[in-house]
């Protein structure tokens, strides 16, 4: 049951939209409505974690919206869960699709924000809170567009499951356990990655680009210990400046720049779209991905350093046990994407070859992790996508590219399964706050995002 201050907070959300809302068909203001609930609900890893309410407020969605009791199923997970819809199809045969989402997100401090991260506000044409982008909305678009289908009388040849995690942010153990439990799956539908980008000035869409591959996640634990001593006696050797003089050399190397099918595809295409001097480097780099001008352009933007190779990053230290006292144990740790075709194990000796220290340890922390392989780049899933994109904005270019986060997907692909992002969300990056602060989404995406589901959902079960 949801908590009676969840409830009390839903109660308030109405004075906290400060403006009209746009013009929306009763589809849109339920997924808008699901949207803001779902905010409110902190489902953030921890002891007071809110999940299992995320997973109730679905549940009492769809059967509201039509869907039997019985098809759908909450699985309590320790302090997280996840939760399953299953509409069968009318060939038992086939196997069926599965829709793929999360229901938690990442820690946001109030005192940090410009608005409360668990109070959703509509303002300018925004939809604030945590999980706006990451990925609430969505699964509120996917759900309404569900229980749309249903109320139609739409009827799947293959059967469809809405499968919605509640520790993708974290230890991944749900989805983990959601792809064993989905094994005999035909395809994946991951509605948190890829989507439509508009242009920065206009909003007008630019193109959809889809997700068939995402790099490894790994993270590095780089470990100094030292017997330390009282800090009115320095010596040489400091355990933290070692650790330090280890991370500066990591952060000088830049790994080798690299392309596959998916990555070559992707700059090809989004050159079009893009300012005259980054089209130039990203056209180069698809000829050849040891051009250095190329390369130094596209390291230089965020967005795209990811797509051009592995990265590792510190993004945590700690060390010393006392202000005055010299320091006994050093520690960081540094979080790797991995580039399709290399392990962890690469990674790590790569790692050890640059800090050349044999006092600085060097230990993989990222046992929920997995390598995968690309999906097909062929099949029904393409030109499916394609369809989707056209049916939210006619016209709209779609083509594929590769995630540089992780993913539920991964867990699938580990077994063989195919899996696609295919987001319906369309937003300019500009507006990408995800993990970040103030997290937004604009309320323009919500009926494209409809359409777009409307469209891939039945396209790819009706046969």
């Amino acid at each position: 049951m949801i908590r009676r201050s969840a409830l009390m907070l839903l109660f308030c959300i109405g004075s906290a939209q400060a403006e009209p809302l746009p013009s929306l068909t009763r589809d849109g203001l339920q997924a808008l409505d699901l949207a803001k609930s779902s905010i409110a609900l902190r489902s953030v890893a921890g002891p007071d974690n809110q999940v299992m309410d995320v997973a109730r407020l679905y549940e009492k969605t769809l059967t509201e919206g039509g869907f039997p009791a019985s098809a759908i199923t909450i699985t309590p997970v320790g302090q997280t869960a996840y939760l399953t819809l299953r509409w069968p199809g009318r060939n038992p045969a086939l196997k069926p699709l599965v829709i793929s989402g999360h229901m938690d997100v990442v820690a946001a401090n109030a005192s940090d924000w410009t608005r409360d991260p668990f109070v959703p506000v509509v303002e300018e044409g925004y939809l604030f809170g945590r999980g706006a982008t990451d990925m609430k909305m969505s699964n509120a678009l996917g759900i309404t567009a569900l229980i749309h289908l249903r109320q139609q009388g739409y009827r799947p040849e293959r059967g469809i499951v809405l499968a919605l995690s509640g520790d993708e942010e974290t230890t991944m153990q749900t989805s983990q356990m959601l792809a064993k439990s989905l094994s005999d799956a035909q395809e994946v539908l991951n509605l948190d990655v890829g989507g439509g980008v508009l242009d920065e000035e206009t909003g007008r869409p630019l193109y959809y680009s889809w997700s068939g591959a995402e790099k490894t996640y790994a993270d590095f634990a780089l470990i100094v210990s030292d017997p330390g001593g009282h800090s009115s006696e320095p010596r040489a050797r400091n355990a933290i400046d070692v650790l330090a003089s280890g991370l500066l050399k990591i952060k000088a190397h830049p790994f080798t720049p690299e392309l596959n099918a998916l990555t070559r595809s992707y700059f090809m295409n989004a050159a079009r779209f893009s300012s005259p001097r980054l089209a130039t480097a990203m056209r180069a780099f698809a000829a050849s991905p040891g051009n250095t001008e190329a390369v130094a352009t596209l390291r230089a933007d965020p967005a795209l350093v990811g797509s051009i190779g592995t990265t590792c990053v510190v993004t945590m230290i700690k060390g010393g046990h006392a202000l005055n006292a010299l320091p006994q144990h050093a520690e960081a740790n540094i979080n790797c994407r991995i580039f399709p075709g290399h392990s962890r194990w690469d990674i790590m000796r790569d790692l050890n070859a640059l800090v050349q220290d044999p006092t600085i340890r060097i230990e993989d922390r990222s046992a929920g992790s997995v390598e995968t392989q690309p999906s097909p780049l062929d099949g029904v899933f393409p030109p499916a996508i394609a369809r989707a994109a056209q049916a939210a904005f006619p016209g709209v270019p779609s083509f594929p590219s590769m995630s540089s986060g992780a993913s539920d997907s991964m867990w699938f692909r580990q077994l063989g399964i195919p899996s696609y992002g295919a987001s319906p969300i369309f937003i300019k990056s500009s507006d990408d706050f995800s993990h970040g602060l103030n997290e937004r989404i604009p309320l323009s995406t919500i009926t494209p995002g409809l359409h777009f589901l409307l469209s891939i959902i039945p396209d790819l079960t009706r046969h």
